[in-house]
């Protein structure tokens, strides 16, 4: 199924999911699509492995994890969010030798938290890993130490896709 791709989320210098100077990081890009869902696109490495060819379980938890947490931002724009649970069931094991599609949507959505649920979704369509998690909404300068600005955060300057297939 085609997606338009409504907008595309701004990453970070040194995150490890988004970080665009992070030498071991998973250089994520982030799209708005249609419909209120955000897809994270991934190219992981063999530094990113457990098994030989195979994601690494807790690479898969930080994909989904960033993945559902920026999600609030469609209906939020700035607001930021602190893991408080996130709960993962492995179906199958995610592939390092290709793209990982990973799709974010937010399910409950109150003044002080926000819940979402998410999958990685493998080449074939199928389900790989799914989660859920709550987080708390929080003002950026309680969660970082106050040098967080535009060096640290910035629009995605690589070039996005009208449309995903899905």
């Amino acid at each position: 199924m085609k997606r338009k791709v409504e907008s595309v989320q701004n990453v970070s210098r040194m995150c490890l999911v988004c970080g665009a100077e992070n030498a071991a990081g998973l250089h994520g890009r982030f799209y708005e699509l249609d419909g209120g869902e955000l897809l994270g696109l991934f190219r992981p490495t063999v530094e990113h492995q457990s098994y030989p060819g195979r994601l690494h379980g807790g690479i898969s938890s930080a994909m989904l994890d960033e993945t559902i947490g920026r999600a609030v931002t469609i209906a939020h724009p700035g607001t930021w969010g602190v893991t408080a649970e996130l709960t993962l069931r492995y179906r199958k094991p995610v592939p390092l030798d290709g793209e990982v599609r990973v799709i974010g949507r937010i399910t409950r959505d109150t003044s002080r938290l926000f819940e979402g649920s998410g999958e990685i979704v493998l080449a074939d369509g199928s389900v790989a890993v799914e989660a859920r998690g709550k987080y708390v909404k929080m003002p950026l300068d309680a969660i970082t130490d106050g040098d967080f600005d535009e060096r640290d955060w910035f629009p995605d300057q690589r070039s996005a896709p009208e449309a995903v297939d899905l």
